[in-house]
């Protein structure tokens, strides 16, 4: 819970630059242009944009945020220091970094002396020559500098010293943070708060002129985003005191971990990904930080009402990305607050804090009741309430829907990965499904001719709505396609609303392999209008049954979501 007084802290998202390192992910210009102003919208103050000049859609993002700024958020380019031997006021690559029109630049450089000699292969004196020289050149230009200390922490534990030689050299050309990078992601929690803690320590004495840079005192210039402040107030020190931040990596399973370790030793800022996007095992998770650190540790990250956006901007990332979210991520999964043993949910109805850290509405996601053969009568009543369905525990159709569930789940049904087969079902078992249209029968004709990659398909399907039969066919490129179509062809006429439903998702399941082709299959298909999705289940030694049952509950269920809405507006009206 933050107040007025809770510390500050500063958030610095690098998911379009860190995160797009991630195998497999790939934005273009207006997927990173999206990205960037949901991320603004959730009260990010800075946010890095790429390393502009490094590919041409970097160059072009910058551009277009010229054009169209940010509304509240600072858009920050990244860079290296430059080359050895040379000038930065003649690296080209510093001159596409001043093109992109940012005023705050992150520039990382060399913390460790191994990387300087063997990756680099230049002296240690000369590395911290080109991190003064980097600095100081872009200071000169108008810029305000955020240090990565890249492998900062390995750094620091082989050669202490001259890693914070190289803190001194960012502190004494201009840098207003220092941020310390796990880049390995190998530091465990215990390391970070004492390490962290030592550079606070030796950072803290700057104005003693420890460091040999002279008596200084802190700027009133303002570390953090402000528009309208200028770059170097009148009787104000060059720049100010550098704040700390951190940036870790996931490769130990402790970038959280980390990140949050660092704060508690007093770092300032924390970077991180949405959803721990980023490269081999990926980057701190925001995602689990802003709430722990706001709601747990009392830091103010970004306002209540836009954390209640998190949830939805971690789908928002996901689906832009075109990745599958992680429906078991901490806070913003969709398993997150789900309850599936039936005397959890007995607690729960009664006191949610009995299973649940936090409410899950803080950080916009919901409370969920799975449905399993795990369930007891609790899980039952609950998720029919959530749908709108009041059961009464003291009546056989509670007892017979448990039951009913029970048996499908032994035959490889599974419910809880599919909510709108158990609607249907609910509704079958209180004599209330609605039957919009009946499958009279259908047949599948598969083409396959050698030396093509792909084979053609050929649905018929026989439906019967308000007792008129209907026959027609369709192609697909494989049999599920072409029923699907068939089904759709046959019914878009009696409910043109079908034309809206898209089939966005088509799992299988093989459910007892040992029996070889004969095999039990499970069919998982989500479905679509738009606004809502929903997922049905069908099951058959027949994969083709199984997906038939699985697309038509489909159908018939997004049907039925129409119906109700249409209810509630004459309600209304």
């Amino acid at each position: 819970m933050t107040t007025n007084s809770s510390p500050q802290l500063w958030l610095y998202d690098t998911t379009l630059r860190d995160g797009t390192q991630r195998e497999g992910l790939s934005v273009s210009i207006e997927d990173k242009l999206r990205i960037a102003r949901r991320l603004d919208q959730l009260g990010i103050p800075f946010i890095e944009g790429g390393w502009p000049g490094a590919n041409p859609k970097d160059v072009q993002f910058f551009w277009q945020l010229q054009e169209n700024p940010l509304k509240q958020a600072e858009i920050v380019a990244f860079c290296s220091t430059r080359r050895p031997n040379s000038t930065a006021a003649t690296e080209p690559m510093l001159q596409d970094i001043l093109a992109a029109g940012t005023r705050w630049v992150t520039i990382f450089g060399k913390s460790w002396d191994l990387h300087v000699t063997t990756g680099l292969k230049t002296t240690l004196e000369e590395n911290l020559a080109m991190i003064r020289d980097t600095i100081e050149y872009l200071r000169s230009q108008g810029r305000r500098i955020i240090y990565d200390a890249e492998h900062w922490f390995d750094g620091y534990k082989h050669n202490r010293d001259y890693a914070l030689q190289t803190l001194e050299a960012a502190i004494a050309s201009g840098a207003e943070w220092l941020v310390l990078c796990d880049t390995n992601g190998g530091t465990l929690p215990h390391e970070i708060s004492q390490i962290v803690q030592d550079v606070v320590k030796v950072t803290g004495k700057l104005g003693t002129g420890d460091w040999g840079l002279g008596s200084r005192k802190e700027s009133s210039q303002s570390p953090i985003p402000n528009p309208h402040y200028p770059l170097s107030p009148e009787g104000a020190p060059p720049f100010p005191i550098p704040q700390i931040g951190i940036h870790t990596h996931n490769d130990s399973e402790m970038a959280v971990a980390n990140a949050i370790a660092a704060v508690m030793a007093g770092a300032k800022m924390v970077q991180g990904t949405i959803n721990g996007y980023g490269e081999r095992c990926g980057n701190a998770n925001l995602c689990s930080l802003i709430p722990n650190l706001q709601l747990k540790a009392g830091y103010s990250c970004i306002t209540e009402d836009q954390l209640t956006q998190l949830t939805e901007a971690s789908r928002f990332v996901s689906e832009v990305v075109n990745l599958a979210p992680d429906e078991h991520a901490p806070f913003v999964g969709r398993s997150a607050f789900a309850h599936k043993g039936g005397i959890h949910v007995s607690a729960v109805e009664r006191n949610p804090l009995t299973y649940e850290h936090i409410q899950p509405e803080q950080v916009g996601n919901r409370r969920r009741i799975v449905i399993s053969e795990q369930s007891g009568l609790s899980n039952v009543l609950a998720k029919a309430r959530s749908f709108g369905i009041e059961l009464d525990q003291q009546k056989a159709e509670a007892r017979e829907i448990l039951q009913r569930l029970k048996d499908l789940e032994s035959e490889g049904f599974q419910f809880e990965a599919a909510e709108a087969s158990f609607v249907l079902l609910m509704h079958e078992a209180l004599g209330g499904r609605q039957k919009f249209f009946e499958v009279k029968g259908f047949q599948v004709h598969c083409d396959l001719i050698e030396g093509k990659e792909t084979s053609n398909a050929l649905a018929t399907v026989k439906v019967a709505v308000d007792g008129k039969n209907i026959l027609e066919a369709a192609e697909g490129n494989g049999p599920v396609a072409a029923l699907d179509a068939a089904l759709r062809k046959a019914l878009v006429n009696f409910y043109p609303q079908i034309a809206t439903f898209d089939l966005t998702d088509y799992k299988v399941r093989i459910l007892n392999g040992h029996t070889g082709t004969a095999a039990k299959t499970r069919v998982l298909v989500e479905s679509g209008n738009g606004r809502q999705r929903w997922t049905t289940v069908g099951v058959s030694t027949n994969i083709l049954a199984a997906s038939y049952q699985a697309v038509v509950e489909g159908l018939e269920y997004g049907l039925l979501l129409h119906s109700q809405a249409e209810a509630a507006v004459k309600a209304s009206s």
